[in-house]
């Protein structure tokens, strides 16, 4: 068989069936998908093959044989774009959630680089043939504000200054519980899963990378009937690590909420989520050729901003932080 994807079944998503899981967890692009590859006996669960219909249990192994990988052929496709700003050598844009940035197993088409390729065909070729003009990415369930270059120089700079932590990046998510700290620093060097490949971990492995995020408390909401509350932070990343935000925020108990990977997967503390609560608000830098100062904020968009307004009866009271950040990704209008 094909190379194998191993997922061990947490406690949290004992009961679910099979093809359902599958689908949560992005081993696979979707829920159909998981469906033929059980249909194909490229699935089993403790070395046994599964059926779609098998009930998962904690602590069992699924292993995932997926289908020989399909060509990748980077061909332009006419897929929107939300461009915040443009001129001859980047584009900034506001990524809509469900939107996979570079080609990978099982999203060959639909990315924003096939968006890309559609809307010029102008872009750098410094990460390589499946990612002409990516600088950074977001996971495919965060929404919010990237970088993109259209010339190996510009590709170069802004990769450049991404390492030296000249761009400022910040985040806004809803966490579970109350953070009592109205700021904090969270410092923990990040590898891969020891048991898991689709998920990160704090780790002290000598391979594990220096990860560092500033949390501000923007507002508290009260506990309700079945939930411990919640908590609006926004976060500043000091390094780009893969899923650096939802990792960290698992690590000091207070997950993202609706996060199917690190979150507490219960639907009645998930606000009607059909993601995680993450968005890339604002990114500010020094253009690389022009030198232009770049500051850009992107608010809330309406599958997250919905739900923070329900918990508006439950407000404990804004921060200062709040009364600053939350008039630019919750307005008014909003």
């Amino acid at each position: 068989m094909n190379e194998r994807i191993t997922h061990n079944v947490r406690g949290d998503e004992a009961g679910t069936r099979l093809d359902i899981l599958l689908g949560q967890l992005d081993i696979l692009p979707s829920r159909s998908a998981a469906q033929r590859l059980l249909a194909g006996g490229n699935v089993r669960v403790n070395g046994e093959i599964a059926t779609k219909r098998h009930i998962t249990r904690a602590g069992e192994r699924i292993d995932v044989y997926p289908a020989p990988a399909e060509e990748c052929t980077l061909e332009a496709e006419d897929i929107p774009l939300d461009i915040r700003f443009e001129d001859e050598h980047l584009i900034v844009l506001s990524k809509q959630a469900d939107l996979v940035v570079h080609p990978a197993r099982g999203h060959s088409t639909g990315t924003l680089v096939h968006a890309l390729l559609g809307h010029t065909g102008d872009l750098g070729t410094q990460q390589g043939d499946e990612r002409p003009g990516i600088v950074h990415r977001l996971d495919k369930d965060t929404s919010g504000l990237m970088m993109v270059a259209k010339d190996d120089e510009t590709q170069i700079a802004l990769s450049e200054a991404l390492k030296i932590r000249s761009v400022e990046r910040r985040y806004v998510t809803l966490v579970h519980g109350y953070i009592a700290p109205d700021t904090s620093i969270i410092d923990a060097p990040l590898a891969r899963h020891p048991k898991d490949r689709l998920r990160m971990a704090v780790s002290d492995h000598p391979d594990a990378k220096q990860a560092v995020s500033t949390l501000r408390v923007l507002e508290r909401f009260n506990a309700g009937r079945y939930d411990d509350g919640y908590t609006l932070v926004e976060c500043k990343l000091y390094t780009g690590r893969t899923h650096q935000i939802r990792v960290h925020m698992q690590y000091i108990k207070h997950p993202v909420v609706g996060d199917p990977l690190y979150g507490r997967n219960h639907p009645r503390a998930e606000l009607g989520l059909g993601r995680q609560f993450l968005h890339a608000y604002r990114i500010a830098f020094d253009h690389p050729i022009t030198g232009e100062r770049i500051d850009l904020t992107d608010a809330l968009p309406a599958d997250l901003a919905g739900p923070l307004r329900s918990l508006e009866p439950e407000s404990l009271g804004r921060t200062a932080a709040g009364d600053e950040v939350l008039p630019i990704v919750l307005p008014p209008d909003a």
